[in-house]
């Protein structure tokens, strides 16, 4: 077989919208292969296509030999995937779940144990935790076990790092150079720049057309305003010398486990804080604190002068919010949820319709007001929910891991939105997996199983531990979690 994957004029649409554009590529058996491009590129329609879940409008598409729309069984039991969103089943366990699609493939785990040994052997010790508790890192590594239970010719991965931290990503990719050793065929979406330099080849798709196929160095340079694009160039943000987060011994337990541990620190107002571990780490238990969405079990802290433990109410008014699920209205107009956020938030219906298109058309939005939200690029939600979350100008926004998955283009754009922000004195408060971004930050706190290790500016943080970029100051820290 001279090729493994065969795509020949394919095209589809959506109604209106034209997914997929005239598509043409070939990939060799043994290689892996990148599928890169921007949000609503086409990426997952390609995908959906090639493991026969969606029917191209035009064009052929083969797979090990095999016709996508001919031989769709025989298809499915040669292919592994790894769609965007994890294909777990949350309320099974661990287990469970790899049984449940060894089964679908006719065989067990004991059959083919000695494919997935290497990387179901790091999570077997949880074999029986249901797969909704398990961090991104391992919630990961089982997807990736049950893709590969039934011994799959080939892989598709729809970007399947996007939330999970630098470290989880690199053991990520070294199983796939491992299984690429082996002879797996991998095709793999992904929106980070150093997985994109692990891939042998790489295709540049871009409003449904293939842009560009040639090794990634060459691809990159190619198209560098996109996938590589310039630093962001800003204005140091007036920090003043009162605080907007004061938080002391803060600590938080489930049961016997402690997810936040006696931690210390201040924000100061207009402050661009960056809050960074591990996932698993307990940031996003304490960013729920902060926000009096849960309540601590110990120690106090402040957020825009209110008691988070007894006035959660009054923080809420003061605060904006935007979690890694996307708070947005899925089923709502773009105009519908920006009214429904604002007026729970007391803002007054003149006030709403004075400020509306204003925003929108700061966005690049005003076209799409009457669009339902189901329907836009996950770049376009994410300014979005972005905007929606400070749109009554609260004092302070707490923004959980709000680039996840998304082109490097389209994060400097959601950067320049952050710094607008604190421009204008909000003060902003950020996860993020994404070490580049964490730069942009005024200072970074890094905590390591629910205690904070390391709290400076980016500058300090690198003359500390000898390290040349945050990536490698994450990855030093990061080394000393003991708990999963």
């Amino acid at each position: 077989m001279d090729y493994i994957v065969s795509v020949k004029g394919v095209s589809k649409s959506y109604g209106e919208v034209q997914a997929l554009k005239d598509v043409c590529f070939e990939v060799k058996p043994g290689e892996i292969f990148g599928l890169i491009g921007p949000d609503g590129a086409g990426k997952t329609t390609l995908f959906r296509i090639l493991t026969t879940l969606v029917l191209a409008d035009e064009g052929k598409a083969e797979v090990c030999g095999q016709d996508v729309v001919k031989n769709y069984k025989e298809i499915r039991r040669q292919a592994g995937y790894m769609p965007g969103r994890f294909s777990l089943y949350q309320d099974l366990s661990v287990e469970e779940n790899l049984t449940f699609f060894a089964t679908l493939f006719n065989t067990t785990i004991r059959e083919n144990y000695a494919l997935v040994k290497d990387i179901y052997q790091q999570i077997e010790p949880f074999k029986h935790r249901r797969a909704g508790k398990l961090s991104g890192g391992m919630k990961q590594k089982l997807a990736l076990s049950c893709a590969l239970v039934h011994r799959p010719s080939i892989l598709f991965l729809d970007e399947p790092t996007t939330g999970v931290d630098p470290v989880s990503r690199k053991e990520f990719w070294d199983m796939l150079l491992k299984l690429k050793q082996e002879g797996l065929t991998i095709i793999a979406a992904t929106p980070y720049l150093n997985e994109m330099k692990c891939c042998d080849r790489i295709a540049f798709i871009r409003e449904g057309k293939i842009q560009g196929i040639d090794t990634p160095d060459r691809i990159l340079q190619q198209f560098s305003s996109i996938l590589s694009p310039e630093g962001l160039s800003f204005n140091e943000p007036q920090v003043t010398g009162r605080y907007a987060i004061e938080v002391e011994g803060l600590t938080k337990q489930f049961g016997n486990f402690t997810a936040v541990d006696h931690i210390s620190f201040k924000v100061k107002q207009g402050e661009i804080f960056g809050f960074l571990g591990a996932n698993g780490a307990g940031k996003t238990t304490a960013m729920r604190m902060l926000c009096g969405l849960s309540q601590p079990t110990g120690g106090k802290g402040t957020v825009a002068g209110f008691d988070i433990a007894t006035q959660y109410e009054q923080v809420k008014k003061k605060i904006g919010y935007m979690s890694q699920k996307f708070s947005l209205y899925e089923d709502l107009k773009v105009w519908e949820n920006i009214r429904l956020y604002a007026g729970i938030y007391g803002m007054s219906d003149k006030e709403i319709a004075e400020k509306t298109d204003k925003v929108l058309e700061q966005l690049g939005l005003l076209n799409e007001k009457n669009t339902l939200v189901r329907s836009l690029p996950l770049g376009w939600k994410q300014k979005l929910a972005f905007s929606v979350a400070i749109f009554h100008e609260p004092k302070i926004v707490f923004l959980d891991e709000p680039t996840g998955g998304v082109d490097p283009a389209t994060r400097r754009q959601f950067w320049e939105l952050i710094y607008q922000a604190a421009e204008r004195g909000i003060t902003v408060f950020v996860t993020t997996h994404y070490m580049d971004e964490a730069e942009y930050c005024n200072r970074i706190s890094m905590m390591v199983d629910g205690k904070i290790e390391a709290l400076d500016t980016p500058q300090r943080l690198k003359e500390r531990f000898h390290a040349q970029d945050m990536d490698e100051v994450f990855r030093q820290l990061a080394r000393k979690a003991v708990r999963s």
